[in-house]
């Protein structure tokens, strides 16, 4: 079990990466939904080095996850591999709540593209990735 939640939650980091890396070559036009907006117009806009940087930082999740379910050798102890997961995890369940405007399950600004989405579909991945994190760490603790 541990096994696969473990590859599960590696995948969805690699997933999530690649898509930050195609956003950063074939970025969309419009409001598709990528960044929060009011009134149409986007909150702020992502570079595509910010962007690559995302997908970057994702990759490097998904292999603390892998090193510390015992996938890729790594040098550290293991319970200093279960906390850097439990810090992943309360990271992604602090996105998953929000900052109460404009991102998470407790945004005040709705209606948009990118509130649809990330009240259907963002918000509950990270909330979902923070628990897989978790239970990894919990499991790998050593």
């Amino acid at each position: 079990m541990k096994d696969v939640l473990a590859l599960a939650v590696c995948a969805v980091f690699a997933g999530l990466a690649a898509w930050h890396f195609r956003m950063a070559m074939l970025p969309m036009t419009g409001e598709g939904g990528a960044v929060p907006s009011v009134g149409g117009k986007p909150v702020f806009v992502p570079t595509r080095r910010s962007t690559v940087a995302v997908g970057v930082i994702l990759l490097l999740f998904a292999g603390l996850v892998a090193a510390t379910a015992g996938f890729v050798p790594l040098t550290l102890p293991a319970p200093v591999l279960a906390w850097l997961c439990y810090g992943l995890a309360a990271g992604l369940l602090a996105r998953a709540v929000g900052e109460f405007k404009y991102v998470g399950f407790f945004k005040r600004v709705r209606g948009s593209p990118f509130a649809r989405l990330d009240t259907l579909v963002y918000s509950p991945v990270c909330l979902l990735l923070a628990v897989g994190v978790a239970l990894v760490g919990w499991w790998s603790r050593g």
